[in-house]
Protein backbone atom coordinates (compact mmCIF):
# COMPACT_ATOMS: atom_id res chain seq x y z
CA UNK A 1 0.00 0.00 0.00
CA UNK A 2 1.41 3.40 -1.03
CA UNK A 3 2.01 5.84 1.82
CA UNK A 4 0.66 9.36 1.34
CA UNK A 5 2.69 10.95 4.12
CA UNK A 6 6.24 12.19 3.68
CA UNK A 7 8.95 10.23 5.40
CA UNK A 8 10.67 12.26 8.10
CA UNK A 9 14.41 11.97 8.48
CA UNK A 10 15.37 12.28 12.13
CA UNK A 11 18.13 14.79 11.31
CA UNK A 12 15.88 17.03 9.18
CA UNK A 13 15.20 20.48 10.59
CA UNK A 14 11.55 21.42 11.03
CA UNK A 15 11.43 25.13 10.25
CA UNK A 16 8.98 27.02 12.50
CA UNK A 17 7.42 30.23 11.18
CA UNK A 18 8.66 32.78 13.74
CA UNK A 19 8.51 36.57 13.74
CA UNK A 20 12.25 36.90 14.25
CA UNK A 21 12.93 35.66 10.73
CA UNK A 22 11.08 38.68 9.30
CA UNK A 23 13.63 40.92 11.02
CA UNK A 24 16.55 38.77 9.93
CA UNK A 25 15.42 38.96 6.30
CA UNK A 26 15.15 42.75 6.35
CA UNK A 27 18.55 43.26 7.98
CA UNK A 28 20.21 40.87 5.52
CA UNK A 29 18.88 42.87 2.57
CA UNK A 30 19.56 46.44 3.70
CA UNK A 31 21.54 46.66 6.97
CA UNK A 32 22.07 50.42 6.54
CA UNK A 33 18.44 51.28 5.73
CA UNK A 34 16.98 54.00 7.99
CA UNK A 35 14.31 53.92 10.65
CA UNK A 36 13.21 57.36 11.84
CA UNK A 37 11.42 58.38 15.03
CA UNK A 38 9.98 61.88 15.14
CA UNK A 39 12.09 64.65 13.69
CA UNK A 40 15.56 63.70 14.85
CA UNK A 41 16.13 60.11 16.06
CA UNK A 42 17.53 57.76 13.42
CA UNK A 43 18.90 54.24 13.45
CA UNK A 44 19.75 51.59 10.87
CA UNK A 45 18.27 48.12 10.45
CA UNK A 46 21.54 46.72 11.79
CA UNK A 47 21.16 48.86 14.92
CA UNK A 48 17.52 47.84 15.19
CA UNK A 49 18.54 44.19 15.28
CA UNK A 50 21.17 44.86 17.94
CA UNK A 51 18.69 46.79 20.07
CA UNK A 52 16.14 43.97 19.73
CA UNK A 53 18.74 41.54 21.10
CA UNK A 54 19.65 43.94 23.92
CA UNK A 55 15.98 44.45 24.82
CA UNK A 56 15.34 40.71 24.89
CA UNK A 57 18.37 40.17 27.08
CA UNK A 58 17.34 42.96 29.45
CA UNK A 59 13.79 41.67 29.73
CA UNK A 60 15.12 38.20 30.48
CA UNK A 61 17.07 39.67 33.41
CA UNK A 62 13.80 41.22 34.63
CA UNK A 63 12.23 37.76 34.72
CA UNK A 64 10.51 37.54 31.34
CA UNK A 65 10.26 33.94 30.17
CA UNK A 66 8.23 31.99 27.61
CA UNK A 67 4.54 32.68 28.19
CA UNK A 68 5.09 35.92 30.14
CA UNK A 69 2.75 38.78 29.24
CA UNK A 70 4.65 42.02 28.62
CA UNK A 71 2.47 45.11 28.15
CA UNK A 72 3.44 48.28 26.26
CA UNK A 73 1.91 51.75 26.54
CA UNK A 74 3.54 54.04 23.99
CA UNK A 75 2.87 56.17 20.95
CA UNK A 76 4.26 54.93 17.63
CA UNK A 77 8.03 54.80 17.98
CA UNK A 78 11.20 52.83 17.20
CA UNK A 79 10.83 51.41 20.72
CA UNK A 80 7.46 49.94 19.84
CA UNK A 81 8.96 48.39 16.70
CA UNK A 82 11.68 46.82 18.87
CA UNK A 83 9.00 45.42 21.16
CA UNK A 84 7.14 44.03 18.12
CA UNK A 85 10.11 41.68 17.71
CA UNK A 86 12.00 41.26 21.00
CA UNK A 87 9.06 40.24 23.20
CA UNK A 88 7.54 37.58 20.91
CA UNK A 89 11.03 36.31 19.98
CA UNK A 90 11.47 35.36 23.66
CA UNK A 91 8.37 33.21 23.44
CA UNK A 92 6.60 35.83 25.56
CA UNK A 93 3.39 37.65 24.60
CA UNK A 94 3.37 41.31 23.53
CA UNK A 95 0.28 42.96 25.03
CA UNK A 96 -0.36 46.18 23.06
CA UNK A 97 -2.36 48.42 25.38
CA UNK A 98 -4.91 50.68 23.70
CA UNK A 99 -3.97 53.97 25.36
CA UNK A 100 -7.15 55.63 24.08
CA UNK A 101 -9.39 53.45 26.21
CA UNK A 102 -10.70 54.84 29.49
CA UNK A 103 -8.56 54.30 32.63
CA UNK A 104 -11.05 51.70 33.88
CA UNK A 105 -10.90 49.81 30.59
CA UNK A 106 -7.08 49.91 30.60
CA UNK A 107 -7.11 48.57 34.16
CA UNK A 108 -9.44 45.78 33.07
CA UNK A 109 -7.28 44.78 30.09
CA UNK A 110 -4.04 44.71 32.11
CA UNK A 111 -5.61 42.54 34.81
CA UNK A 112 -7.49 40.33 32.38
CA UNK A 113 -4.33 39.72 30.32
CA UNK A 114 -2.35 39.01 33.51
CA UNK A 115 0.41 41.34 32.35
CA UNK A 116 3.55 41.02 34.48
CA UNK A 117 5.79 43.78 33.12
CA UNK A 118 4.65 47.13 31.74
CA UNK A 119 6.74 49.37 29.50
CA UNK A 120 5.16 52.80 29.79
CA UNK A 121 5.70 56.18 28.18
CA UNK A 122 6.10 59.02 30.69
CA UNK A 123 2.95 60.61 29.27
CA UNK A 124 0.77 57.80 30.66
CA UNK A 125 2.18 57.78 34.18
CA UNK A 126 -0.64 59.91 35.65
CA UNK A 127 -3.16 57.41 34.31
CA UNK A 128 -1.27 54.50 35.87
CA UNK A 129 -0.85 56.33 39.15
CA UNK A 130 -4.65 56.57 39.42
CA UNK A 131 -5.15 52.81 39.00
CA UNK A 132 -1.92 51.39 40.43
CA UNK A 133 -3.51 50.11 43.67
CA UNK A 134 -5.87 47.92 41.63
CA UNK A 135 -3.29 46.39 39.29
CA UNK A 136 -3.33 42.70 40.13
CA UNK A 137 -0.38 41.21 38.25
CA UNK A 138 1.86 44.04 37.00
CA UNK A 139 4.83 44.28 39.35
CA UNK A 140 7.58 45.71 37.15
CA UNK A 141 7.50 49.09 35.39
CA UNK A 142 9.97 50.20 32.71
CA UNK A 143 9.91 53.89 31.77
CA UNK A 144 9.86 54.93 28.10
CA UNK A 145 11.37 58.39 27.97
CA UNK A 146 11.70 61.03 25.26
CA UNK A 147 13.30 63.71 27.42
CA UNK A 148 15.40 64.08 30.53
CA UNK A 149 13.09 66.39 32.46
CA UNK A 150 12.79 65.73 36.21
CA UNK A 151 10.33 62.98 37.00
CA UNK A 152 8.21 62.66 40.13
CA UNK A 153 5.92 59.67 40.40
CA UNK A 154 4.76 57.37 43.21
CA UNK A 155 5.13 54.40 40.84
CA UNK A 156 8.05 52.14 41.71
CA UNK A 157 9.86 52.27 38.37
CA UNK A 158 12.34 49.42 37.97
CA UNK A 159 14.45 50.96 35.23
CA UNK A 160 14.40 53.16 32.15
CA UNK A 161 14.25 51.68 28.64
CA UNK A 162 17.63 52.91 27.35
CA UNK A 163 19.32 51.93 30.60
CA UNK A 164 17.80 48.47 30.24
CA UNK A 165 19.21 48.16 26.72
CA UNK A 166 22.67 49.22 27.87
CA UNK A 167 22.78 46.27 30.26
CA UNK A 168 21.53 43.85 27.60
CA UNK A 169 23.59 41.46 25.51
CA UNK A 170 23.76 42.57 21.82
CA UNK A 171 24.32 38.92 20.90
CA UNK A 172 21.48 37.43 22.90
CA UNK A 173 20.66 33.99 21.50
CA UNK A 174 17.00 33.25 20.75
CA UNK A 175 15.79 29.68 20.94
CA UNK A 176 13.37 28.04 18.52
CA UNK A 177 9.91 27.12 19.74
CA UNK A 178 6.55 26.13 18.30
CA UNK A 179 5.15 28.47 15.64
CA UNK A 180 1.79 28.02 17.37
CA UNK A 181 3.10 30.01 20.34
CA UNK A 182 1.17 33.16 21.14
CA UNK A 183 3.02 36.25 19.91
CA UNK A 184 0.64 39.17 20.47
CA UNK A 185 -2.43 40.14 22.44
CA UNK A 186 -4.59 43.25 22.34
CA UNK A 187 -8.13 44.24 23.21
CA UNK A 188 -10.85 45.31 20.85
CA UNK A 189 -13.24 47.79 22.41
CA UNK A 190 -16.16 46.15 20.62
CA UNK A 191 -19.70 47.45 20.60
CA UNK A 192 -21.06 45.92 23.78
CA UNK A 193 -19.63 44.91 27.13
CA UNK A 194 -16.00 44.90 28.21
CA UNK A 195 -13.07 44.92 25.76
CA UNK A 196 -12.34 41.49 24.28
CA UNK A 197 -8.86 39.97 24.21
CA UNK A 198 -7.66 38.95 20.73
CA UNK A 199 -4.46 36.95 20.28
CA UNK A 200 -2.32 35.79 17.36
CA UNK A 201 0.46 33.23 17.02
CA UNK A 202 3.82 33.53 15.30
CA UNK A 203 2.56 31.35 12.46
CA UNK A 204 -0.47 33.56 11.91
CA UNK A 205 1.53 36.79 11.85
CA UNK A 206 4.14 35.40 9.46
CA UNK A 207 1.47 34.04 7.09
CA UNK A 208 -0.42 37.36 7.22
CA UNK A 209 2.82 39.19 6.39
CA UNK A 210 3.57 36.99 3.39
CA UNK A 211 -0.02 37.17 2.14
CA UNK A 212 0.24 40.97 2.32
CA UNK A 213 3.55 40.77 0.49
CA UNK A 214 1.90 38.73 -2.25
CA UNK A 215 -1.09 41.07 -2.58
CA UNK A 216 0.96 44.29 -2.52
CA UNK A 217 4.03 43.22 -4.50
CA UNK A 218 5.18 45.35 -7.40
CA UNK A 219 5.32 48.95 -8.48
CA UNK A 220 2.28 51.07 -9.28
CA UNK A 221 -1.24 51.75 -8.03
CA UNK A 222 -1.99 50.31 -4.60
CA UNK A 223 1.35 48.51 -4.28
CA UNK A 224 4.13 48.52 -1.68
CA UNK A 225 7.79 47.56 -2.08
CA UNK A 226 11.25 48.11 -0.69
CA UNK A 227 11.68 51.43 -2.48
CA UNK A 228 8.75 52.98 -0.66
CA UNK A 229 8.97 54.99 2.56
CA UNK A 230 6.50 53.69 5.15
CA UNK A 231 4.83 55.61 7.97
CA UNK A 232 1.87 54.24 9.95
CA UNK A 233 -1.08 56.50 10.64
CA UNK A 234 -2.97 53.72 12.39
CA UNK A 235 -1.69 53.20 15.95
CA UNK A 236 0.72 50.33 16.53
CA UNK A 237 -1.47 49.22 19.43
CA UNK A 238 -4.33 48.68 16.97
CA UNK A 239 -3.92 45.26 15.32
CA UNK A 240 -0.12 45.70 14.92
CA UNK A 241 -0.71 48.85 12.83
CA UNK A 242 -2.54 46.52 10.43
CA UNK A 243 0.56 44.30 10.24
CA UNK A 244 2.43 46.80 8.07
CA UNK A 245 5.51 47.25 10.34
CA UNK A 246 6.18 43.51 9.98
CA UNK A 247 5.80 43.77 6.20
CA UNK A 248 7.96 46.91 5.97
CA UNK A 249 10.71 45.20 8.00
CA UNK A 250 10.60 42.08 5.82
CA UNK A 251 10.98 44.29 2.71
CA UNK A 252 13.77 46.40 4.19
CA UNK A 253 11.73 49.56 3.63
CA UNK A 254 12.63 52.89 5.20
CA UNK A 255 10.27 53.34 8.15
CA UNK A 256 9.11 56.55 9.85
CA UNK A 257 7.39 56.57 13.26
CA UNK A 258 5.66 59.85 14.19
CA UNK A 259 4.97 59.44 17.91
CA UNK A 260 1.58 60.88 18.75
CA UNK A 261 -0.67 61.48 15.74
CA UNK A 262 -1.01 65.20 15.09
CA UNK A 263 -1.88 66.39 11.56
CA UNK A 264 0.86 69.02 11.44
CA UNK A 265 3.49 66.47 12.56
CA UNK A 266 2.28 63.83 10.09
CA UNK A 267 2.27 66.27 7.18
CA UNK A 268 5.72 67.52 8.13
CA UNK A 269 7.16 64.00 8.20
CA UNK A 270 5.53 63.11 4.89
CA UNK A 271 7.37 66.04 3.32
CA UNK A 272 10.64 65.76 5.27
CA UNK A 273 11.12 61.99 4.92
CA UNK A 274 9.44 61.45 1.55
CA UNK A 275 6.74 59.11 2.88
CA UNK A 276 5.01 57.18 0.07
CA UNK A 277 2.94 54.48 1.82
CA UNK A 278 0.60 54.70 4.79
CA UNK A 279 -2.80 53.70 6.14
CA UNK A 280 -5.44 55.33 8.34
CA UNK A 281 -9.13 55.68 9.14
CA UNK A 282 -11.26 58.18 7.18
CA UNK A 283 -11.38 60.62 10.11
CA UNK A 284 -7.61 61.10 10.13
CA UNK A 285 -7.39 61.51 6.36
CA UNK A 286 -10.10 64.17 6.55
CA UNK A 287 -8.05 65.98 9.22
CA UNK A 288 -4.93 65.89 7.02
CA UNK A 289 -6.72 67.18 3.94
CA UNK A 290 -8.37 70.03 5.82
CA UNK A 291 -5.24 71.16 7.71
CA UNK A 292 -3.72 74.49 6.54
CA UNK A 293 -0.25 72.91 6.24
CA UNK A 294 -1.54 70.52 3.57
CA UNK A 295 -1.30 73.26 0.95
CA UNK A 296 2.49 73.34 1.33
CA UNK A 297 3.01 69.56 1.32
CA UNK A 298 3.24 67.48 -1.85
CA UNK A 299 1.04 64.40 -1.40
CA UNK A 300 1.10 63.14 -4.98
CA UNK A 301 3.59 60.35 -4.18
CA UNK A 302 1.47 58.94 -1.34
CA UNK A 303 -0.39 55.65 -1.45
CA UNK A 304 -2.85 55.45 1.46
CA UNK A 305 -5.00 52.49 2.45
CA UNK A 306 -8.24 53.42 4.23
CA UNK A 307 -9.76 50.97 6.69
CA UNK A 308 -11.55 50.78 10.01
CA UNK A 309 -14.62 52.37 8.44
CA UNK A 310 -16.08 52.80 4.97
CA UNK A 311 -14.21 55.16 2.62
CA UNK A 312 -16.73 57.85 1.56
CA UNK A 313 -16.60 58.58 -2.15
CA UNK A 314 -16.46 62.32 -1.47
CA UNK A 315 -13.36 61.88 0.69
CA UNK A 316 -11.73 59.60 -1.89
CA UNK A 317 -12.40 62.27 -4.52
CA UNK A 318 -10.71 64.93 -2.38
CA UNK A 319 -7.68 62.65 -1.98
CA UNK A 320 -7.45 62.02 -5.73
CA UNK A 321 -7.65 65.78 -6.33
CA UNK A 322 -4.33 66.25 -4.49
CA UNK A 323 -2.74 63.22 -6.15
CA UNK A 324 -3.05 60.60 -3.41
CA UNK A 325 -3.41 57.01 -4.59
CA UNK A 326 -6.31 56.25 -2.27
CA UNK A 327 -7.88 52.82 -1.89
CA UNK A 328 -9.81 50.88 0.73
CA UNK A 329 -9.00 47.74 2.65
CA UNK A 330 -11.19 45.59 4.85
CA UNK A 331 -10.66 43.53 7.96
CA UNK A 332 -11.35 43.28 11.68
CA UNK A 333 -9.32 43.16 14.85
CA UNK A 334 -10.15 39.46 14.92
CA UNK A 335 -8.70 38.91 11.43
CA UNK A 336 -5.15 40.23 12.02
CA UNK A 337 -6.62 42.39 10.25
CA UNK A 338 -6.44 42.58 6.44
CA UNK A 339 -8.80 40.41 4.40
CA UNK A 340 -9.31 42.42 1.20
CA UNK A 341 -7.89 45.37 -0.77
CA UNK A 342 -9.55 47.51 -3.45
CA UNK A 343 -6.74 47.75 -6.00
CA UNK A 344 -7.48 48.77 -9.57
CA UNK A 345 -6.94 46.39 -12.46
CA UNK A 346 -4.38 47.73 -15.00
CA UNK A 347 -7.05 48.57 -17.58
CA UNK A 348 -8.88 50.76 -15.05
CA UNK A 349 -5.93 52.89 -13.92
CA UNK A 350 -6.46 55.44 -16.69
CA UNK A 351 -10.20 54.92 -17.01
CA UNK A 352 -13.29 56.82 -16.03
CA UNK A 353 -12.84 58.67 -12.73
CA UNK A 354 -16.29 57.82 -11.38
CA UNK A 355 -15.78 54.13 -12.07
CA UNK A 356 -12.36 54.34 -10.40
CA UNK A 357 -13.90 55.94 -7.35
CA UNK A 358 -16.52 53.22 -7.12
CA UNK A 359 -13.83 50.53 -7.12
CA UNK A 360 -11.42 52.36 -4.82
CA UNK A 361 -14.16 52.71 -2.18
CA UNK A 362 -15.18 49.05 -2.19
CA UNK A 363 -13.73 46.56 0.27
CA UNK A 364 -12.06 44.91 -2.70
CA UNK A 365 -10.72 41.48 -3.57
CA UNK A 366 -9.67 38.89 -0.98
CA UNK A 367 -6.02 38.37 -0.04
CA UNK A 368 -4.41 35.08 -1.06
CA UNK A 369 -5.59 32.24 1.27
CA UNK A 370 -8.73 34.14 2.33
CA UNK A 371 -12.01 32.30 1.82
CA UNK A 372 -14.99 34.61 1.94
CA UNK A 373 -18.75 34.01 1.79
CA UNK A 374 -21.96 36.07 1.93
CA UNK A 375 -24.63 34.15 3.85
CA UNK A 376 -28.12 34.53 5.29
CA UNK A 377 -29.05 33.77 8.91
CA UNK A 378 -29.13 30.04 8.08
CA UNK A 379 -25.58 30.12 6.60
CA UNK A 380 -27.01 29.76 3.09
CA UNK A 381 -24.84 31.39 0.40
CA UNK A 382 -26.28 34.43 -1.37
CA UNK A 383 -25.88 34.97 -5.13
CA UNK A 384 -22.67 36.64 -6.32
CA UNK A 385 -24.52 39.25 -8.32
CA UNK A 386 -23.31 42.41 -6.62
CA UNK A 387 -26.82 43.02 -5.28
CA UNK A 388 -27.82 40.19 -2.93
CA UNK A 389 -26.80 41.00 0.63
CA UNK A 390 -25.75 38.79 3.50
CA UNK A 391 -23.34 38.58 6.42
CA UNK A 392 -19.67 38.31 5.54
CA UNK A 393 -18.11 35.14 6.99
CA UNK A 394 -14.47 34.20 6.46
CA UNK A 395 -11.71 31.66 6.85
CA UNK A 396 -7.98 32.36 6.64
CA UNK A 397 -4.85 30.96 8.34
CA UNK A 398 -4.42 34.08 10.49
CA UNK A 399 -7.84 34.53 12.14
CA UNK A 400 -7.95 34.59 15.93
CA UNK A 401 -9.24 31.29 17.34
CA UNK A 402 -11.40 33.15 19.84
CA UNK A 403 -11.54 35.69 22.63
CA UNK A 404 -9.34 35.34 25.71
CA UNK A 405 -11.22 33.69 28.61
CA UNK A 406 -14.53 34.04 26.76
CA UNK A 407 -15.67 30.64 25.45
CA UNK A 408 -19.23 31.82 24.85
CA UNK A 409 -18.16 34.82 22.80
CA UNK A 410 -15.60 32.69 20.94
CA UNK A 411 -18.23 30.14 20.00
CA UNK A 412 -20.53 32.89 18.73
CA UNK A 413 -17.66 34.35 16.70
CA UNK A 414 -16.97 30.98 15.05
CA UNK A 415 -20.44 29.46 14.83
CA UNK A 416 -20.73 27.08 11.91
CA UNK A 417 -16.95 26.91 11.50
CA UNK A 418 -16.67 30.35 9.85
CA UNK A 419 -15.65 33.60 11.53
CA UNK A 420 -18.64 35.93 11.61
CA UNK A 421 -17.62 39.51 10.85
CA UNK A 422 -20.93 41.15 11.75
CA UNK A 423 -20.76 43.06 8.45
CA UNK A 424 -23.36 43.02 5.69
CA UNK A 425 -22.05 42.96 2.15
CA UNK A 426 -22.35 41.82 -1.45
CA UNK A 427 -20.07 39.83 -3.75
CA UNK A 428 -19.98 40.27 -7.51
CA UNK A 429 -19.22 37.63 -10.12
CA UNK A 430 -15.47 38.38 -9.94
CA UNK A 431 -15.35 37.98 -6.16
CA UNK A 432 -15.13 41.66 -5.23
CA UNK A 433 -16.59 42.51 -1.84
CA UNK A 434 -18.63 45.60 -1.08
CA UNK A 435 -19.61 46.28 2.55
CA UNK A 436 -23.08 47.80 2.75
CA UNK A 437 -23.40 48.07 6.52
CA UNK A 438 -22.63 46.64 9.93
CA UNK A 439 -25.16 43.99 10.94
CA UNK A 440 -25.92 46.02 14.07
CA UNK A 441 -26.11 49.30 12.10
CA UNK A 442 -28.39 48.26 9.25
CA UNK A 443 -31.77 49.96 9.63
CA UNK A 444 -34.83 47.69 9.40
CA UNK A 445 -37.77 49.86 8.38
CA UNK A 446 -41.12 48.32 7.52
CA UNK A 447 -39.49 44.98 6.77
CA UNK A 448 -36.94 46.53 4.40
CA UNK A 449 -33.21 47.06 4.95
CA UNK A 450 -31.78 50.56 4.68
CA UNK A 451 -28.01 50.94 4.43
CA UNK A 452 -26.66 53.61 6.75
CA UNK A 453 -23.37 53.62 4.78
CA UNK A 454 -25.12 54.36 1.47
CA UNK A 455 -27.00 57.26 3.05
CA UNK A 456 -23.83 58.66 4.64
CA UNK A 457 -21.98 58.52 1.32
CA UNK A 458 -24.75 60.36 -0.48
CA UNK A 459 -25.11 62.99 2.25
CA UNK A 460 -21.37 63.70 2.10
CA UNK A 461 -21.57 64.57 -1.58
CA UNK A 462 -22.85 67.96 -0.36
CA UNK A 463 -19.72 70.17 -0.48
CA UNK A 464 -20.57 72.02 2.76
CA UNK A 465 -20.57 68.90 4.95
CA UNK A 466 -17.60 67.44 6.85
CA UNK A 467 -19.07 64.33 8.50
CA UNK A 468 -22.29 62.34 8.61
CA UNK A 469 -23.69 59.46 10.64
CA UNK A 470 -26.99 57.71 10.02
CA UNK A 471 -28.55 55.56 12.75
CA UNK A 472 -31.84 53.75 13.21
CA UNK A 473 -34.24 55.10 15.81
CA UNK A 474 -37.43 53.50 17.07
CA UNK A 475 -40.59 54.32 15.13
CA UNK A 476 -44.11 53.20 16.22
CA UNK A 477 -45.26 52.60 12.64
CA UNK A 478 -42.19 51.24 10.84
CA UNK A 479 -40.15 49.69 13.67
CA UNK A 480 -37.16 51.85 12.80
CA UNK A 481 -36.50 54.97 10.74
CA UNK A 482 -33.16 56.51 9.75
CA UNK A 483 -31.95 59.61 11.59
CA UNK A 484 -29.13 61.58 9.94
CA UNK A 485 -26.64 63.55 12.05
CA UNK A 486 -24.39 65.87 10.06
CA UNK A 487 -21.44 68.15 10.80
CA UNK A 488 -21.01 71.26 8.64
CA UNK A 489 -17.51 72.36 7.64
CA UNK A 490 -16.36 75.27 9.85
CA UNK A 491 -16.17 77.70 6.94
CA UNK A 492 -19.65 76.71 5.71
CA UNK A 493 -21.70 77.39 8.84
CA UNK A 494 -25.04 78.93 7.93
CA UNK A 495 -24.69 77.88 4.28
CA UNK A 496 -26.69 74.64 4.56
CA UNK A 497 -29.67 73.41 6.58
CA UNK A 498 -31.61 70.18 7.05
CA UNK A 499 -34.03 71.00 4.25
CA UNK A 500 -31.13 71.38 1.78
CA UNK A 501 -29.78 67.95 2.71
CA UNK A 502 -33.20 66.33 2.49
CA UNK A 503 -33.73 67.88 -0.93
CA UNK A 504 -30.39 66.41 -2.04
CA UNK A 505 -31.43 62.93 -0.86
CA UNK A 506 -34.82 63.26 -2.55
CA UNK A 507 -32.98 64.09 -5.74
CA UNK A 508 -30.91 60.90 -5.41
CA UNK A 509 -34.12 58.94 -4.71
CA UNK A 510 -35.66 60.34 -7.92
CA UNK A 511 -32.53 59.17 -9.77
CA UNK A 512 -32.98 55.66 -8.36
CA UNK A 513 -29.78 55.71 -6.28
CA UNK A 514 -31.79 55.04 -3.11
CA UNK A 515 -35.41 54.19 -2.43
CA UNK A 516 -37.73 56.99 -1.38
CA UNK A 517 -38.48 55.23 1.91
CA UNK A 518 -34.74 55.36 2.73
CA UNK A 519 -34.73 59.19 2.90
CA UNK A 520 -34.52 60.11 6.61
CA UNK A 521 -37.53 61.79 8.17
CA UNK A 522 -35.23 63.81 10.40
CA UNK A 523 -31.84 65.40 9.74
CA UNK A 524 -30.03 67.12 12.58
CA UNK A 525 -27.05 69.47 12.31
CA UNK A 526 -24.60 68.81 15.17
CA UNK A 527 -21.25 70.31 16.17
CA UNK A 528 -19.38 66.99 16.29
CA UNK A 529 -19.80 63.23 16.19
CA UNK A 530 -18.38 60.90 18.86
CA UNK A 531 -15.54 58.54 17.88
CA UNK A 532 -14.29 55.26 19.29
CA UNK A 533 -10.74 54.81 20.59
CA UNK A 534 -9.51 54.01 17.06
CA UNK A 535 -11.27 56.89 15.30
CA UNK A 536 -14.46 55.20 14.07
CA UNK A 537 -17.90 56.76 14.41
CA UNK A 538 -19.33 55.60 17.74
CA UNK A 539 -22.81 54.64 16.57
CA UNK A 540 -23.46 52.71 19.75
CA UNK A 541 -23.20 55.96 21.70
CA UNK A 542 -25.27 57.83 19.12
CA UNK A 543 -28.06 55.25 19.35
CA UNK A 544 -28.06 55.67 23.13
CA UNK A 545 -28.16 59.46 22.86
CA UNK A 546 -30.97 59.57 20.30
CA UNK A 547 -32.97 56.44 21.18
CA UNK A 548 -35.98 58.49 22.23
Amino acid sequence: MTQNTQEHTSSAYTYPLLIGDLLTAGVAQVPTQEIVYGNDYRLTYQQLQERVHRLASGLTHLGVKPGSRVAVMDWDSHRYLECFFAIPMLGAVLHMVNVRLSPEQILYTLNHAEAEILLVNREFLPLLEAIRERLETVKTFVLLEDNDQPLHTPLALTTEYEALLKTGDPHHVFSDFSEETWATLFYTSGTTGLPKGVSFTHRQLVLHTFAARSALAGIGQGLFNGDDVYMPMTPMFHVHAWGCPYLATLLGTKQVYPGRYQPETLLGLIQQEGVTFSHCVPTLLRMLLSHPKRKTVVLSRCKIVIGGAALPRSLASQALDVGIDIFAGYGLSETCPILTLSQLKPEMRTGDRERQLAVRCQAGHPFPLVKLRIVDEHMKDQPHDGQSQGEVVVRAPWLTPGYLKDPEGSEALWRGGWLHTGDIGTLDAEGHLNITDRLKDVIKSGGEWISSLDLENLILTHPALAEAAVIGVTDPNWGERPLALVVVKPDQNGQVNAADIKALLNQYANQGLISQYAVPDRILLVESLPKTSVGKLDKKLLRQQYKS
